[in-house]
């Protein structure tokens, strides 16, 4: 395997502080040329100290003279702001952008990437949510492959493996219930934030892990699952399986199921994506059968998590109906950590900004870019 070099946008965030564990462990494999972060300017700093890209970008550009002082004698290149972000991706000495940002600021630098044919490794699930139909036909254009770096659809992406003459039946994407599994409405009216913060299983930033307690997280996999495996809405199901050690399975038309399994965590996705086409040793603890006597399935609960079924339903109306609810939902999840909203308010303000979406059926990147600018208006005044 060649050394490739590797753009992390968001690398002081969980996913990609992961992934330069990973490339740290595989100095001989990896190379990084370029790291960005929004507001984390120390963390950033210290990250370019120690891996030393070509280039950084904060994208808060009140920092940038923070990070450049921290910098001072470095060879790192030091820029700011969203438009860095987009001109980074397109060096070309990068071989891999790796999109760790959070929600729809991964967007515009992941069109930007594949604009420039590089390959991508996806962990920001937003972007196919957002505007899945143009992201898959851009990567098509410019013959650039996406790796996913969600566990479930990297699990997925892993099944396919040698199955290409074999049609899909359908998906099942597992879900760990998060941390109210089996919660009714009653108790649900009064969790906190602390609460909702503590996953059972993973270690996320908070904006995901609100997002798996609501099981929103699922909806926007459901999304992203269908335009990554080019599926229909009815060939995707989602299974609630609690010890999160299926991370999704694959049936085919003979009824044959295919289910990728391991321990909960991130770094196996991260490493099989950046290492595509071969798999790497790593060091990572193993699965072991006979500490897990049980593995056990459930239906999920739609009724009381309503935000997995806005999921399926603007999956069903399409247009930019997903961007709708992607950008109302990351309003809501931020007033809920700002305690301006109970937890039950996240998908009742979903569902009303997606009553007040204007839709389009056909939208093109400026429908998008307004549809997200008007839904987050729109959600932030809103009172319950």
């Amino acid at each position: 395997m060649n050394k490739k070099k590797v753009a992390i946008l968001g690398s002081t965030g969980s996913i990609g502080t992961q992934a330069l564990e990973v490339i740290k462990e595989n100095p001989h494999l990896f190379e990084v040329t370029v790291l960005t972060a929004q507001n984390n300017s120390l963390l950033l700093a210290q990250q370019c100290q120690e891996f030393k890209p070509a280039m950084a970008v904060i994208g808060n550009s009140d920092k940038l003279d923070e990070v450049k002082s921290y910098l001072s004698l470095s060879d790192t290149t030091v820029l700011s702001g969203e438009q860095a972000l987009e001109e980074v991706v397109q060096n070309p000495e990068i071989d891999i952008v790796l999109t760790a940002l959070v929600g729809y600021a991964g967007l515009k630098p992941t069109i930007a990437a594949i604009k420039a044919g590089k390959d991508i490794a996806l962990a920001n699930k937003e972007t196919l949510v957002v505007a899945g139909e143009l992201i898959m036909e851009l990567a098509k254009k410019h013959q650039v492959e996406i790796h996913p770096v969600d566990s479930e659809h990297s699990a997925i992406y892993q099944c396919l493996l040698g199955e290409l003459q074999n049609p899909i039946e359908k998906i099942i994407l597992t879900a760990s219930g998060g941390p109210f599994r089996g919660r009714d409405t009653q108790y649900l009216e009064t969790v906190t934030k602390a609460q909702a913060l503590k996953h059972p299983n993973w270690e996320m930033g908070a904006k995901i892990t609100i997002d798996s307690a609501t099981l929103m997280n699922k909806g926007l996999e459901v999304i992203e699952a269908k335009w990554l495996f080019g599926l229909k809405p009815e060939q995707i199901d989602v299974i609630v399986h609690p010890q999160s050690i299926i991370h999704s399975m694959v049936q085919f038309e003979d009824g044959s199921i295919k289910a990728q399994m391991g321990l909960p965590d991130m770094k196996l996705p991260i490493v099989f994506a950046l290492s595509y086409p071969q798999r790497i040793k790593t060091s990572f603890e193993r699965f072991n059968f006979a500490q897990y006597p049980e593995l056990t399935f459930e239906a999920p609960d739609k009724k009381t998590f309503r935000n997995l079924q806005l999921a399926f339903d603007v999956l069903e109306q399409g247009g930019n109906m997903p961007c709708a609810l992607n950008a109302a939902n990351e309003i809501a999840v931020q007033r809920f950590l700002k305690n301006e909203i109970s937890f039950l308010g996240i998908a009742q303000l979903n569902e009303i900004c997606l009553s007040k979406t204007t839709f389009i059926a056909n939208p093109v990147l400026e429908d998008y870019v307004e549809t997200d600018k008007q839904i987050r208006l729109i959600a932030s005044e809103i009172n319950l």
